[in-house]
C-alpha cells in the first residue's frame, strides 16, 4: 500500500489537467530514501528459566552482545533508532548494544516477541507448538513484518539505518516475507546468536538481503545458536 497509485485518489483527477496532474502526484508520492534494516538475534541465554524474566542472558551471551554492538558501531553508520522485542533476552542484548551507540532512541514492542510464526513446510519432529500458537503467534509476527518492513514513507529524504533486536522465528519469517520466498520455508533457516541479518528495502520496494544471521565478527568459541 505505498506504490505511489495506491496513495492517491484517481477520482479527484482535474479533468482539463488530467494526465499532467497525474504524474504530479504520482512524483509526490514516490519514495526517495532507502531503507537499511538490521535484524540482530539476542544473545544466548538461560534456557532454563521458567517465566520470561527468568530467561536472563547468560556471561557468554552478554560477551556476545557486546561484540554485536562493537560491530554496529563499526560500521561507522547514523542509526536511527533501535526497536527490540520485549522479552528478557532481547531487551537486555538491546541494552548491552546500545551503549556502542550512545544516543540511539530504543522503542519496546510486544509485535516483536518470540512465536510460531507458520506452520513449517516440510514439517519437523522436534518442534511441535499447539496448533493455536499459529493462530495467535502468527498473526502478531505477519502484523510486525507489515508495521516494520516496506519502503520508506515519500517525506524521508535521507536513507535510514535501523536496528530490530529479537528473535530467531521472528527474523526467520520476516526474511522469506520480504523476499517474497515462501514463508512455510522460514525453519530452514539457522541464525546465531547475536548475529545481525541486513536488508535493504529501495525507493522502488525491492528488496534485497545484504547478509544473513553474520557472525564473522565473533571468535569461534564464542558462537552459540540456542
Amino acid at each position: 500500500r505505498r506504490e505511489p497509485l495506491a496513495l492517491i485518489n484517481l477520482k479527484k483527477k482535474h479533468e482539463e489537467t488530467g494526465e499532467e496532474e497525474l504524474a504530479s502526484r504520482l512524483d509526490h508520492c514516490k519514495a526517495k530514501a532507502t531503507r537499511h534494516i538490521f535484524l540482530i538475534r539476542h544473545s544466548q541465554y538461560h534456557l532454563d528459566g521458567r517465566a520470561d524474566k527468568d530467561r536472563t542472558l547468560t556471561p557468554l551471551g552478554r560477551e556476545q552482545a557486546e561484540l554485536t554492538g562493537r560491530r554496529l558501531a563499526s560500521l561507522g553508520l547514523k542509526f536511527d533508532q533501535i526497536i527490540h522485542s520485549s522479552m528478557t533476552r532481547a531487551t537486555e542484548t538491546t541494552e548491552i548494544i546500545s551503549k556502542h551507540l550512545p544516543g540511539v532512541k530504543k522503542i519496546s514492542t510486544d509485535l516483536l516477541r518470540e512465536g510460531a510464526p507458520i506452520e513449517p513446510d516440510p514439517p519437523v519432529s522436534h518442534w511441535k507448538p499447539e496448533a493455536v500458537q499459529y493462530y495467535e503467534d502468527g498473526a502478531r509476527i505477519e502484523a510486525a513484518f507489515r508495521n516494520f518492513i516496506h519502503r520508506a514513507d515519500a517525506k524521508q529524504e535521507e536513507d535510514s539505518y535501523e536496528i530490530f533486536v529479537c528473535h530467531a522465528n521472528v527474523i526467520r519469517y520476516i526474511v522469506c516475507r520480504a523476499l517474497q520466498f515462501p514463508p512455510e520455508g522460514w525453519l530452514r533457516l539457522s541464525l546465531n546468536n547475536g548475529s545481525i541479518t541486513h536488508l535493504v528495502i529501495r525507493p522502488n520496494g525491492r528488496v534485497a538481503l545484504r547478509t544473513l544471521g553474520d557472525t564473522g565478527f565473533m571468535p569461534p568459541d564464542k558462537i552459540t545458536r540456542t
